[in-house]
């Protein structure tokens, strides 16, 4: 733009405009020629400040300043590489030789937006990384054998009672329901009367659990042992706060998996996360111990 002499342009531009503007008034506004001199003077000052700060090149912009800044990578739990353990280590402030300069109105632009971008990027909350969920979803296991063989005593003793009913009566389901029956934790099951509530129809544990104190209300007919243990109902044994199997079965796995897909899974409620989440752990193909072949009642 120097050396094309384009940076006369707008004073060019100035001088005539306001020399067509004086020509174009009447004989009353007094020596045209001083009175056009002061206007273009006026804006030729105008026209100087804005050419300093923002056309000309001022600030020497030096890549040597750069700093990488991992906090945030950091609080996401995203490994980001140092600049010296990658191939950009070498810092320059030159390119070809030529240092890269910029107009002081420029480089404050360029501060504003990069402090507004900073700040943004610092407001959005971190990301969950689905493929490391998915990982600890799958690697989760049902580490206790005695929790493990007391699921599979739950599959025959309610589960697979609960799906030999269901077959019989053939109740009309909803495509949710028809989806929800398929596991031993089922809401369906749980829910609807002459299922697992109803310990007198046989629908209770066949052997005695001593978690849960005999009782001779419930388990009238039925043999008290030297132990003490009862025998609960489906529903008491899946669902008892703290001892019920459900809440043991959440015990296994971690806290932070937990966390993670109710932040992800914002649609879903949290005992919906939680459910998705035992109805995977008790599936058979992901019982530890024995490969899958502790209960097979279903898929």
């Amino acid at each position: 733009m120097e050396d094309s002499g384009l940076f006369a342009a707008p004073f060019a531009a100035i001088i005539i405009s306001e020399w067509l503007k004086a020509r174009a008034e009447g004989a009353d506004e007094g020596n045209k020629g001083v009175l056009s001199l002061a206007r273009v003077e006026n804006r030729f000052y105008t026209a100087i400040l804005v050419i300093i700060v923002c056309c000309m090149p001022l600030v020497t912009v030096s890549i040597d300043t750069l700093r990488f800044d991992r906090s945030r990578s950091e609080q996401c739990q995203y490994s980001v590489p140092n600049p010296a353990d990658t191939g950009w280590n070498t810092s320059f402030s030159t390119l070809n030789g030529k240092s890269a300069v910029v107009p002081v109105w420029w480089l404050f632009v360029h501060a504003m937006s990069k402090a507004a971008t900073a700040a943004s990027i610092a407001a959005i909350p971190c990301g969950v990384d689905l493929q490391q969920v998915r990982m600890d979803v799958n690697r989760a296991r049902i580490n206790d054998p005695l929790l493990a063989q007391e699921v599979a005593d739950f599959t025959n003793d309610c589960y697979a009672r609960a799906r030999a009913k269901l077959f019989m009566t053939q109740p009309n389901l909803s495509k949710d329901q028809l989806n929800d029956v398929n596991w031993i934790g089922s809401r369906f099951f749980l829910q609807t009367p002459g299922y697992y509530d109803d310990g007198f129809s046989g629908f209770r544990s066949h052997t005695p659990r001593t978690k849960w104190p005999y009782d001779t209300t419930r388990d009238a007919g039925l043999p008290q042992t030297t132990g003490g243990g009862g025998f609960p109902t489906c529903t008491q044994w899946w669902s008892d706060s703290s001892i019920g199997l459900r809440a043991r079965l959440l015990e296994q796995v971690s806290p932070d998996l937990l966390s993670k897909l109710a932040q992800w899974a914002k649609f879903m409620t949290p005992n919906e996360v939680n459910d998705s989440v035992i109805r995977d752990l008790v599936s058979p193909r992901k019982q530890k111990l024995t490969q899958g072949q502790v209960y097979t009642d279903y898929g």
